[in-house]
């Protein structure tokens, strides 16, 4: 059994590339400068503040990619139903 503390992430994050996040790339930025500049000193928390920075940062952008995906569903589910009705109406006739 594995513990979860809700201040605490105990997974890692997702490759950190900047064309993939373009909403957190100066977090990024700044992260990845953290662990050159600190090499040793990452290990004992140096960058644990811009961690949670950028963990914040990817849960609002997935948020919003969420929201963007369920309205584009929305979208094509309507249109699917005017397409079904429209087809239901042809064979109808």
């Amino acid at each position: 059994m594995q513990l979860r503390f809700p201040y605490l992430p105990l997974e890692m994050h997702p490759p950190l590339t900047l064309h993939r996040h373009p909403m957190c790339a100066e977090i990024i930025e700044e992260f990845q400068k953290c662990h050159l500049d600190h090499p040793v000193k990452k290990f004992f928390g140096e960058c644990t503040d811009l961690k949670i920075k950028l963990d914040h940062c990817f849960r609002q952008e997935k948020a919003l990619k969420r929201k963007a995906n369920f309205e584009a569903s929305k979208k094509f589910k309507e249109q699917l139903q005017a397409y079904k009705r429209e087809i239901a109406e042809k064979n109808q006739e």
